[in-house]
Order: C-alpha cells, then sequence, then structure tokens
C-alpha cells in the first residue's frame, strides 16, 4: 500500500494517515478493518440545483410535457453523504445537506471542519468504534488543514481512492437514485428543495430492502475481511 506523502513510505504505519487505495490494495483496507474492528465509511459530496434532472414519463402522443422551472439565482443544495458498512451489522446511510441561497457571505459548501464534524458524528453514532475512511483525492481531503484534523483523531484510518474512479463509490449509487427521485419535480424555493433532498435521503436511510448493499454490490467490492 503506498502512503500519501513519501516520507511516510519509509515509516511504520499508524492510524491517521492517508494511503492511496488502488485495486490490489483492497485486501489491505479490508484486513485494516478487520484488524482495528472498524467500520467502512466511504464518503462522497455532490450538489443539487433548482433546475430538477430530466427523466421519462407518460403523456398524451403529441403533447409534451412540460414543467416551468426558474432560471433565476443561484440557489443550490450541497450534500455529504457516508455509506457506513461492517460485517454483521446493518449497513447506514449520514448525510449532512448546506442550502446556498446565493447571498454574499453564505456559506457555499463543505470545508474541512464541515467534513470532520461530520466524521465526529459519524463516530459517535457508530458506537465510537474506529474508522477506516475512503474517499476521492479532492483538494479539500487533501491540504495541509484537513491532513491536521485527521492526525488529530486517532480513531481514524484515511485510504484515498484512485483518481477518476467514482464508480468506486457506492455513495455515488445514492446520488444517482436521489436524482432520479427529483426528476420532473420543480420546487419553489431553494428551502423547498433541501426538505424534499432530505425526505429522500432520510426514506433510503430507513429502507430495510438492501438498497445501500446494493450500491456497494455496483462498485463489484469485496468487503468481506480476506
Amino acid at each position: 500500500m503506498e502512503s500519501a506523502d513519501a516520507p511516510a513510505r519509509r515509516r511504520r504505519a499508524r492510524r491517521g494517515q492517508g494511503r492511496h487505495l488502488g485495486e490490489g490494495d483492497l485486501a489491505a483496507g479490508k484486513s485494516t478493518a478487520a484488524r482495528l474492528k472498524a467500520w467502512i465509511l466511504f464518503e462522497d459530496e455532490a450538489g443539487q440545483s433548482l433546475r430538477p434532472p430530466k427523466a421519462r414519463t407518460w403523456s398524451r402522443r403529441g403533447q409534451t410535457p412540460k414543467i416551468l422551472v426558474s432560471g433565476k439565482g443561484s440557489g443550490r443544495v450541497n450534500l455529504a453523504g457516508m455509506i457506513a458498512v461492517r460485517p454483521g451489522c446493518r449497513t447506514r446511510l449520514i448525510y449532512r445537506a448546506i442550502a446556498y441561497h446565493g447571498r454574499r457571505n453564505e456559506k457555499k459548501g463543505f470545508r474541512e471542519r464541515d467534513l470532520a464534524g461530520m466524521l465526529d458524528a459519524a463516530h459517535q453514532q457508530l458506537g465510537r468504534a474506529n474508522i477506516v475512511l475512503v474517499w476521492d483525492n479532492d483538494t479539500s481531503h487533501r491540504d495541509a488543514a484537513m491532513k491536521k484534523l485527521i492526525a488529530e483523531r486517532d480513531w481514524l484510518t484515511v485510504f484515498y481512492l484512485p483518481t477518476y474512479t467514482p464508480t468506486l463509490n457506492p455513495v455515488e449509487g445514492v446520488w444517482s437514485a436521489l436524482k432520479r427521485s427529483l426528476a420532473n419535480l420543480a420546487p419553489h424555493g431553494t428551502d423547498a428543495l433541501a426538505a424534499l433532498v432530505k425526505t429522500r435521503l432520510r426514506i433510503m436511510q430507513y429502507r430495510r430492502d438492501g438498497l445501500l448493499d446494493g450500491f456497494i454490490a455496483e462498485t463489484g467490492l469485496g468487503l468481506e475481511p480476506p
């Protein structure tokens, strides 16, 4: 397994240190989770604007249905989600949403401390167990501020997905299902969109039909320890 920083390659691996997760490294990641009795958390961020995703629908022949959507403003709901999995436990979905109305000095998205706070909440929700976090190479995941926050959490081990491999992250399945559920809807403003998004995610959160496990299966990753 390759460490995130060159000098770290010459040091003994330890918790709180980032690593690149290649195809051949999955077994090592699973072994780490098994050794630490940890939850594996896949994390990703996304967003939804007021313009709804396109989708198919029914209508009379020759009469294309139309939905009026306001193009004004820059309202958007920014999302951060985690799928938490551990053998023998129910798979969990944890999420946060920030409604951005386009106002001056308003928070536009998730910063390093927001993500760290979300990890702290997940740590509490999962019984203060160790966590193996798997996420992409976004700047906010790798900069000095994030590395410092990671190092301060001895219960956290971080792996980075290879570049341009969204298909390896099951949270992408959550975003895909969410966008399909919002198709052909025209919410009246950013707050209405935020409420709708949270409702859809809450429904996924409490489903017992294996939906979240299905998102993991779609990645082709086997998460049982080697």
